[in-house]
């Protein structure tokens, strides 16, 4: 039986990204004695995506497992309060949480250089698809695409969902002042997109649409140029002018829901996307694969013997995603029907917005619901009767629909 506390230990994390490297840290920070190698396919400095974002409650944590990190990040990230709906001419703005957004590169570059100054060794375009031998533990840190869960899926219980609207992932120079939704309605249905700052001079700019606007406006047939001009206008009212941009090979696709029903085979465990994925327009992706390096990393602190270690991280993180889970299901369907809540006067459409992930709201009559939910907000009894009956309800219905996949 492999000891992961009292020994020196090799570790291996296949992946560079925000999990692989953070969990690098955290792991050294503990034991200066391990050794830790990261394995990254890519070159240095190579990335794909634009900007991520994540909220007060991550930083914190970062804050309580590595103080160094943690100030880096906030002092590179910028920072918006305010939520704002443009629905074609018509503009509503919610003031709402603190949020953070910084560049992927630059969460790499900090991440990596403070790997670097506690001693893992970080090894480019250097790609693993087998566990290495002579490794205490394996980490599979490679995406949702991962070579080292995929060979042995049959083991790890995979399972991939496929979503029904196309999105494509684009950057643009225009600096959004607050988190940015624009609705624009054409011909062929309604088209949307999410914008975002995470540098002084650029933002993330996510658009979707229906399959039957995607094909209605041609863009299953436009290439690279005449897609981003044609989105360049549909959004003119929000970019001012400002061009989008696209990463090299970016291309419209629909998002995988990634599940796996056992997280660790041996001394090989999964991290990050590469056990799990979430909607992106629930904003979570790099939040999660950053607790789930903080989570393995108590595990292995808090467990002598390495399958104990794994078995309390895997139950642990499965436990606390539920909520998350069933939040980005709901918060894609949302997006799936945007017709039944985009007719709504603009700040009540906001309003269902920030609603998304509740799993009564399908099953309510939007008018009904936003009348609820602002009753709820002003009689504590009501309130109870919300936080009572949407986990149930949720559990409920996410058991009928294992039920119907089975």
């Amino acid at each position: 039986m492999v000891t992961v506390r009292g020994v020196r230990v090799k570790v291996v994390c296949v992946g560079g990204g925000p999990a692989g490297l953070y969990l690098a840290i955290l792991l050294k920070r503990q034991d200066p004695s391990r050794d830790i190698t990261v394995h990254e396919r890519n070159p240095q400095g190579s990335t794909y995506g634009w900007g991520v974002t994540y909220w007060r409650g991550l930083l914190d944590k970062l804050q309580a497992h590595d103080p160094a990190s943690a100030r880096a990040i906030e002092e590179h990230s910028v920072r918006w309060s305010d939520g704002v709906a443009h629905v074609r001419d018509l503009t509503t703005r919610h003031h709402g949480d603190e949020g953070f957004g910084i560049g992927r590169h630059r969460l790499l570059d900090l991440l990596a250089t403070r790997a670097r100054a506690l001693g893992v060794r970080l090894e480019y375009e250097s790609e693993l698809t087998e566990p290495p031998a002579g490794a205490d533990l394996v980490v599979a840190a490679d995406g949702v695409h991962s070579a080292l869960r995929t060979r042995r899926a049959g083991h790890f219980g995979t399972r991939i969902t496929s979503g029904r609207n196309p999105y494509i992932w684009l950057g643009t120079s225009k600096v959004f002042d607050a988190f940015t939704f624009a609705f624009t309605e054409t011909d062929h249905g309604w088209i949307w997109a999410y914008g975002y700052g995470y540098s002084g001079d650029h933002s993330t700019c996510v658009v979707e649409c229906s399959p039957e606007t995607f094909t209605g406006l041609g863009l299953d047939r436009a290439d690279e140029g005449e897609g981003l001009a044609l989105l360049e206008k549909l959004f003119a009212g929000v970019l001012d002018g400002h061009p989008l941009t696209a990463r090299s090979g970016a291309s419209w696709q629909t998002f995988r829901t990634l599940t796996n029903e056992t997280w660790h085979d041996g001394n090989l465990v999964l991290l990050g996307d590469a056990a799990h994925t979430t909607h992106y327009s629930i904003g979570a992706g790099t939040t999660l694969a950053l607790e789930d390096a903080m989570c393995l990393a108590d595990a292995l602190r808090a467990h002598a013997a390495l399958p104990d270690a794994l078995a309390a991280y895997q139950r642990r993180r499965q436990a606390e995603l539920l909520s998350v889970q069933s939040a980005a299901r709901y918060s894609a369907q949302w997006y799936e029907n945007l017709p039944r809540y985009v007719h709504l006067p603009p700040h009540r459409m906001f309003a269902l917005l920030g609603q998304r992930h509740s799993p009564l709201l399908p099953y309510v009559p939007p008018q009904l619901y936003y009348g609820l939910d602002k009753a709820a907000g002003r009689l504590e009894a009501l309130r109870r009767l919300k936080r009572w009956l949407g986990p149930r309800a949720a559990r409920a219905l996410h058991a009928r629909a294992a039920a119907r996949r089975d």
